[in-house]
């Protein structure tokens, strides 16, 4: 495995030592028919990867300089070093797995080095967590959800602007009958993705833009969402941050609707529910992704719903559920497996969100997502929080 840990998740795993610089493990024959690991790295890097880095030996790329000289390019120079002591350990052929980087194969190619891709490498073992690892992402989720608890109630506990609502000084824009105001502030998409960016900084996570996405926008399973809130239409919340700690991942949405829920809505919400909750109970090892994914189509038919994509000729209000069940999470918020058509089989060990929603181009969407550790019979929900589309706190 080659690459920069920071941006490698297979690679950070490995070697469980975060540096941002490029790295190389070997993995080479040792004495007695054993296997000794190697791993090139940064000299200013070597006396802290002794400490925390899993592997046996460690090495600058300077120890390995080929005969014409190391280049002045970081990660050029780990390649050459790296295909120079596979030289001059004898080996003459490799594995590697799909993330290995195109400039270390030229430099093995150069050595005359013989080079395979295992493509399996650094996926299931990366699926099946251990302890250390589902303890990392159940404190990312239990975060998660303090962070969406407060940006649901910010949400549930707005006031509504009325005919001659007078605003504060420096709200954002003139606001308009039915659109939510906070502490004399429009609410606003924007706004509330900004406090839950600043309400993880103080928890020490980082966080890409997290949906925030009211009434026909969030029709759109992916739309981000802007401009105000309004109260009586569903408000999607979807936050996904990381650990800066540990960079292992949480991930949680909820659906607020302020004030009255229309019945439609209500009949949505009671679908996806009972498809998140049979999908949840089907979940255990041996079965597949796939076969989860059908166990909650099932539910959604029932229900009086679609499983497909919209196309030009649907009705406006047509509603359905438009992506699979969920995936897997870890280092990465979209990992292995999929819960999806031709979803692999589940292992124990595998950490899953279970996110069904339904979208209606005219009304919006609703989508409710916990997260699962697969057991040895089953699994279990790290989610704590309401599940309900009114969060108002009286």
């Amino acid at each position: 495995m080659a690459g920069v840990p920071t941006l490698n998740a297979s690679l950070y795993r490995r070697i469980r030592f975060l540096v941002g610089d490029p790295v190389a493990l070997l993995e080479v024959p040792g004495v007695n028919g054993t296997v000794e690991s190697k791993l090139i790295l940064r000299d200013i890097e070597i006396e802290r990867a002794k400490l925390k880095a899993d592997a046996q030996s460690f090495y600058s790329p300077k120890d390995f300089a080929p005969a014409d000289g190391l280049s002045g390019d970081r990660e050029l120079a780990t390649a050459q070093a790296a295909a120079e002591c596979l030289r001059r350990s004898g080996v003459t052929h490799v594995i590697a797995d799909r993330s290995f980087p195109m400039i270390f194969v030229e430099m093995l190619r150069r050595q005359q080095i013989e080079i395979a891709c295992d493509p399996d490498w650094g996926i299931l073992d990366r699926r099946q967590k251990d302890e250390r690892e589902i303890e990392a992402i159940a404190r990312a989720q239990e975060v998660t959800e303090i962070v969406m608890r407060r940006a649901c109630e910010m949400i549930g506990n707005a006031e509504v602007v009325s005919e001659g609502t007078c605003l504060e000084s420096g709200a954002l824009q003139a606001a308009v009958p039915g659109q939510l105001v906070s502490n004399g502030q429009l609410l606003t998409s924007q706004l509330v993705r900004t406090k839950i960016d600043q309400w993880l900084l103080e928890f020490g996570f980082s966080n890409p833009d997290s949906i925030v996405a009211c009434g026909p926008q969030g029709g759109d399973c992916h739309e981000h969402g802007s401009g105000p809130l309004v109260t009586g239409q569903p408000i999607i919340v979807d936050i996904f941050p990381r650990d800066k700690s540990t960079l292992y991942n949480g991930d949680c949405t909820r659906t607020v609707v302020h004030g009255h829920v229309p019945p439609k809505l209500e009949r949505m919400h009671a679908a996806i529910l009972a498809a998140k909750s049979a999908a949840t109970e089907a979940i255990r090892p041996g079965i597949t992704g796939h076969s989860v994914h059908e166990v909650t189509a099932s539910v959604i038919k029932q229900h009086g719903f679609e499983m497909r994509l919209p196309i030009d000729s649907d009705p406006i209000d047509f509603t359905a559920m438009t992506h699979g069940t969920g995936h897997g999470l870890g280092l990465e918020v979209h990992e292995a497996p999929l819960l999806a058509e031709n979803g692999v089989e589940i292992v124990e060990g595998d950490v899953l969100t279970i996110e069904p929603g339904l979208y209606c181009k005219s009304l919006g969407g609703i989508r409710v997502e916990d997260m699962v550790v697969v057991t040895a019979n089953g699994c279990r929900n790290l989610n704590r929080l309401p599940q309900g589309l009114t969060w108002r706190v009286d």
